[in-house]
């Protein structure tokens, strides 16, 4: 870095630790790359920005380091500063990230892959080699031995909406702010890769007031609408027992208020996909749970199959979600809400209609029927509790998912990690103001450590509940390390079963059994002496009550990590089925030429 410094002292109450930082004072009311990037980020909402540091970001950091709005968590590698920023965007709505060049971008690249197909928008910022090394045949260190540095930029594309390269202040200012507003217009990753050298020169461009951030809104074509609201009415109201059905699309429209105000107006009985669980109010007296094929909430399946027309809004059909493509909805009694268009069965696909202004309007437009739910009243038997165990039996996963049932409040939030979690989770019925995340579209086992270090700091109102097996902590347990440096008080349950129970239900083998840790020991150690966390191991009910206890009073201001020990076959009947659909699916034959 070039010019002399200050030194400031950042001490705000939201950051990991306080920090002294040398930050570049330019004379003049000149601003520079850097100060632009931490003002736009605070501008939209980003209070935490996910980061390892590397040679070629280390400049940049300083500035993000000195704004005062902002703060700065240190992650342990980069995968998990990715995840880190998803679960940030799933509360925050944006998260933003800073790596270096190539070891860390590419380091990353798995995380931004997964926020991207969960429509996340997340600010990916790569720090890269000086201006003056582009084009000039040099061989620069963390490239893969070739003066082209063009290998990161390309791996990025597939896996961002927008990628904008800075090496030259003339147009840094729009090339910035163009990727931060497609970011947020399009719900999507950005990558913004950033010359080291440049960060900390003054350019007229940026200014000590800065051009207000200004976002084009996305348009609703009226006639459009107006034409979709007539055939979608026309559709259902004729219909004699409609339903609706909530998709993960409904995140990125902001469509999930107006889609509640629909149900309220029609008087329909409504479900989610599995994908979309979270999304939309399960307190909601016309909820009939998730719809999943043959291993849908009970009694759900039967009323949508029954239906002679169905509202999907803003599904995602693939096969997981439609268990290997088997679920028999029949597209002709199917209107399908994408965030900017509607198809219409046996009938036109009509865009430039926002889902939001679309629900809007239809709500106004729909009869009310409630013939569909009366069904549902009818055949629904309200679920039975697990069998009475002996409380000091081997303790089952049905159980442990009882009792996490009742730790849940409007001031919790479940991350449910990729796996047999899935589908334990799905049956949690959320209180209202209870957030709930999975990632299910993308399925990278130990997402939800980051994510859950990500979401705790989004919503330190909120106790973070993770759910997570332990082949998937062994991918992403340096993340605990960082929770507790932020102080956070997330309760940690790891469901010990010794491996892969999802690959064995696929396919079994001897891969799927991995090496058992002391993991609850494992965490302490990581604690290192400081008082921060609590951990237990628990064999049976009577320990899982006594522990909960604790973590829920006498031990809730500190991070809890409850290992869970259950038997390596305890899995859910839903796994098995998608197991055995899954096997079949990926086992088809090639077709014949």
């Amino acid at each position: 870095m070039e010019a002399s410094g200050n030194m400031i002292n950042v001490n705000n109450n939201n950051t990991c630790n306080n920090k002294v930082v040398c930050f570049p004072t330019e004379g003049g009311n000149k601003r520079s790359i850097g100060h632009h990037i931490a003002r736009r980020l605070v501008e939209i909402g980003v209070k935490d920005v996910f980061s390892v540091p590397g040679d070629f970001n280390l400049g940049l950091l300083d500035y993000l380091v000195a704004e005062a709005d902002l703060n700065l968590i240190g992650c342990c590698n980069e995968l998990n500063a990715g995840y880190g920023a998803d679960g940030y965007a799933r509360c925050k709505g944006v998260g933003a990230c800073v790596v270096t060049f190539n070891v860390g971008g590419l380091s990353i690249l798995n995380a931004i892959a997964g926020a991207y197909s969960e429509d996340l928008p997340v600010i990916c910022i790569v720090g890269a080699p000086n201006s003056n090394d582009y084009g000039s045949q040099r061989i620069i260190h963390h490239s893969i031995g070739l003066s082209d540095f063009s290998e990161e930029l390309r791996c990025f594309q597939p896996v961002t909406c927008h990628q904008a390269v800075v090496n030259n202040l003339e147009d840094a200012h729009e090339l910035i702010d163009t990727a931060i507003a497609t970011a947020l217009r399009e719900s999507k990753p950005v990558y913004i890769s950033i010359a080291s050298n440049l960060v900390s020169i003054p350019h007229h461009s940026f200014t000590d007031d800065p051009v207000p951030f200004y976002l084009t809104p996305k348009l609703t074509d009226e006639s459009c609408l107006e034409i979709a609201v007539e055939a979608t009415s026309q559709f259902l109201n004729k219909a004699v027992k409609p339903v609706m059905v909530g998709g993960p699309k409904l995140r990125m429209a902001k469509a999930s208020d107006a889609f509640m105000r629909m149900v309220d107006a029609s008087g329909y009985p409504f479900a989610v996909l599995p994908s979309a669980k979270g999304m939309v109010e399960e307190h909601h007296p016309n909820f009939i749970g998730t719809y999943w094929g043959q291993i849908s909430t009970p009694f759900c399946a039967e009323i949508l199959h029954s239906a002679d027309a169905y509202l999907f809004a803003g599904p995602v059909f693939n096969d997981v979600i439609t268990l290997g493509f088997s679920i028999p909805v029949q597209k002709e009694k199917a209107i399908v809400v994408l965030p900017n268009r509607v198809m219409i069965p046996n009938g036109p696909t009509i865009g430039c209609v926002s889902m939001k202004s679309f629900f809007e309007a239809l709500a106004t437009r729909l009869k009310r029927n409630t013939t569909a739910f009366d069904n549902y009243k009818r055949i629904h038997v309200r679920n039975g509790l697990p069998s009475n165990p002996n409380p000091k039996e081997k303790l089952r996963v049905n159980v442990l998912f009882m009792h996490i049932q009742n730790m849940l409040s409007r001031d919790t939030a479940v991350i449910a990690e990729t796996g047999d979690t899935w589908f334990t989770c799905q049956k949690l019925k959320l209180p209202q103001g209870c957030g709930y995340e999975c990632q299910m579209q993308y399925g990278s086992i130990g997402w939800s450590v980051g994510a859950s270090l990500g979401y705790a700091q989004a919503a330190p109102h909120k106790r973070v509940i993770a759910c997570v097996g332990d082949g998937s902590f062994q991918m992403t347990v340096q993340e605990v390390s960082t929770m507790l440096r932020c102080g956070q008080n997330c309760i940690i349950f790891l469901i010990n079963n010794g491996g892969y129970c999802t690959e064995t239900e696929i396919h079994d083998g001897p891969y799927n059994v991995i090496k058992n840790w002391d993991y609850a020991g494992l965490v302490e150690k990581i604690d290192n002496g400081e008082g921060k966390c609590w951990t237990t191991k628990v064999h049976c009910e009577e320990e899982l009550t006594e522990a909960i206890k604790t973590a829920m009073e006498r031990k809730k201001s500190c991070l809890c990590f409850i290992e869970v020990i259950v038997e390596s076959n305890d899995t859910s009947k839903e796994l098995i089925v998608l197991g055995t659909r899954l096997s079949a699916f990926n086992g088809r034959p090639p077709k014949d030429n």
